[in-house]
Formats: structure tokens, sequence, C-alpha cells
């Protein structure tokens, strides 16, 4: 799955053709969460609090990136980067 992006120890992900709505997978300490990009709402899994405070800072940052990434995935175009959480 590539991977969008790198912060703090947490892993950005998007699988190319995905199953719809639009999301990404973030990964931390062996555990992961999907997030929605249009609702920003976690669709499955479980981080640490601190943890999804991070990524949802970063998505809200990101988000008409993460829209356009997904829209890449969709046609099996590479996801590209999106900069990290600073």
């Amino acid at each position: 799955m590539p991977e969008l992006c790198r912060f703090y120890g947490i892993i950005i992900r998007m699988y190319v053709d995905d199953h719809p709505p639009p999301h990404f997978h973030a990964e931390y300490a062996g555990q992961q969460i999907v997030i929605n990009i249009n609702t920003m709402g976690i669709v499955a899994g479980e981080l640490p609090s601190r943890a999804v405070g991070l990524v949802m800072e970063w998505a809200s940052l990101h988000r008409d990136e993460l829209k356009a990434a997904w829209n890449r995935a969709e046609s099996f175009q590479p996801v590209g980067k999106i900069d990290p959480l600073q």
C-alpha cells in the first residue's frame, strides 16, 4: 500500500483502487485506523488518543490533497506524497 506521509511514528497510507467511501489508513505502534476523508470520521480500528489527534490535525490541513490522492488512486495512478505534520 503506497505511503502518503510519515510523521511522529505515524504512517499514512492509501490503497490504489480501494473501495468507497474515500478514506486513508493511519498506522501507529502496530495499530491502525481508517478515516473517511469526507466526514473525517473513524471508520474502523483504534489508535491511542494522542495519535488520533495528530492524524486528525494533519488530515484537516491536507484534506484537499487527500481527496486528490484518492482520485489518483482510483485511476491506478501513483498517489504521491503529502507533507508531514511539523
